[in-house]
């Protein structure tokens, strides 16, 4: 079967499913003289058999006419996008976006693209990003031979596997930098590779992404992280240029090696380690993972010292590199809930380097599991990723000390419930204990008990009473008559 084919048989198949809705909107729309169109990723999706439920749509009409048009057929509107001409429908778990003819552009300052309407299909799909995206398919009548609207080589385009712009790449970024990052997001959510004369257009106009908010950056950024092949994004972010203005620390990652101070790679490390992480998944895309993978070694170049005989070495890179993703990610409008269990995963994916050749005791595997909390398998992810050395016996002895540590925590959480980990007594009982208030000596009197219970284990009850009380009275407190003066 050609891959044209196949296509289009994906295409019958996907539009099959969706056509009880598109038909009936549809059949409105043509009823009160506008011409509709499925448009844009819906189209490519359903040619590549992975079309959703979210449908995108063209339309003559203005929006205050597809507003009245749904009226009484949409089980929901929403209007969040009618600045730009988009109104949103909800029908029998279809999201509908209809969308104004239009075009659009940036000028060379302004942040925020102008909108007008424009009047014809034809002119809509010059305006978009890729030939890929310029495809339409005119309803009701889908299956009309004239309904598919290709004017630019899009399933040409799609079958080859390629990215290219309807017209010249440097008035598509022109109209709107964001679609430089789209390019290399969509290399790493479909595996196209990206035309020569897009490439060129990226490196020469990467400078333009200045004027793109940082959220819409962000969100690029997220959805080529999370794609199939996001390494092939990344990649062309680095050569194009345009990584210097989205994840700088990446390409400062390419360290130059000599002849006289040998090491890796870091850059190409960084990429292994994604990949090896993205393959140790176990529920899907993960961004934190990935991110933590992309960012663990960038505090290596601020770190990096050549040693006599021609070593190099990192010292404390992870720390470093855990304060620039923090200052990186909140750049970038990452949420505290991306941003803390990244830089955690970065502080710690060295710790396990020292405990096969130091041999680690109960208590250091027990802090190792509570300073990771709820990111411990995302580290365990991350440290057994973090291995891409090519010889063969080393490796194999860090994947048997991992598995060693890994069947450890095992056993203690078994025996302790580590994910659990509390001091043996409550606040409550210390300030009975102690004859105290609540505040700051309480906490100090809960760190102490839980540094021992992280030491020794779980302590039996009077133990832990016994331990409360000489900590008091080495801190100046008489338990009878409470704090000291």
């Amino acid at each position: 079967m050609s891959a044209l084919t196949e296509v289009q048989q994906n295409a019958v198949r996907e539009l099959m499913r969706v056509s009880p809705v598109a038909v009936e909107l549809g059949e409105r729309f043509a009823a009160a003289g506008h011409a509709l169109h499925l448009v844009g990723g819906s189209v490519r999706d359903a040619l590549l058999g992975r079309l959703g439920d979210d449908l995108d749509l063209t339309t003559d009409a203005r929006p205050d006419q597809v507003l009245a048009l749904v009226a009484g057929w949409a089980e929901q509107t929403w209007d969040t996008g009618i600045a730009f001409g988009t109104v949103g429908v909800l029908k029998r778990g279809f999201k509908l976006e209809v969308t104004t003819y239009r075009a659009e552009a940036y000028d060379s300052s302004s942040r925020n693209p102008v909108v007008t309407y424009g009047d014809t299909l034809d002119g809509d799909l010059s305006r978009r990003d890729f030939t890929v995206n310029a495809m339409a398919l005119a309803l009701p009548d889908w299956r009309a031979p004239s309904a598919f609207v290709d004017l630019y080589g899009g399933i040409d385009d799609l079958a080859a596997r390629v990215i290219r712009t309807p017209g010249t790449a440097e008035a598509s970024f022109g109209d709107d930098p964001l679609r430089m990052l789209r390019a290399a997001r969509f290399a790493s959510q479909l595996g196209f590779r990206v035309d020569p004369s897009v490439v060129a257009a990226m490196a020469a106009m990467a400078d333009r992404l200045e004027i793109i908010s940082v959220e819409r950056v962000r969100e690029e950024l997220t959805r080529l992280l999370v794609g199939a092949a996001p390494r092939a994004g990344l990649e062309l972010l680095v050569d194009t240029g345009l990584a210097a203005w989205v994840l700088p620390e990446l390409p400062a990652l390419r360290l130059e090696i000599d002849e006289h101070h040998q090491h890796k790679d870091v850059y190409e490390h960084t990429l292994q380690v994604l990949e090896r992480a993205i393959r140790l998944e176990t529920d899907g895309p993960d961004l934190v993972l990935r991110l933590a993978a992309v960012l663990h070694d960038i505090g290596k170049p601020a770190t990096r010292r050549h040693q006599p005989g021609g070593g190099v070495s990192f010292h404390h890179h992870e720390v470093v590199g855990a304060k620039m993703a923090r200052k990186r990610l909140r750049a970038l409008t990452y949420g505290k809930d991306v941003v803390e269990p990244v830089c955690r995963l970065i502080d710690l994916h060295l710790r396990f380097h020292g405990y096969g050749s130091a041999g680690w005791t109960d208590s250091a595997v027990r802090r190792y599991v509570t300073d990771a909390g709820d990111q411990l398998d995302r580290l365990h992810a991350l440290v057994r990723s973090d291995c891409t050395t090519r010889n063969r016996r080393r490796a194999a002895a860090l994947a048997a000390s991992y598995d060693d540590l890994e069947a450890r925590i095992a056993r203690l959480a078994e025996q302790e419930e580590l994910s659990k980990i509390r001091p043996d007594l409550d606040g409550h009982a210390v300030m009975q204990l102690l004859g105290i208030p609540g505040g700051p000596l309480v906490r100090q009197a809960l760190a102490h008990l839980l540094e021992l219970r992280l030491e020794h284990g779980p302590l039996p009850h009077d133990d832990a009473v016994a331990a409360l009380l000489a900590w008091a009275a080495d801190n100046g407190l008489n338990p009878a008559a409470g704090p000291a003066e």
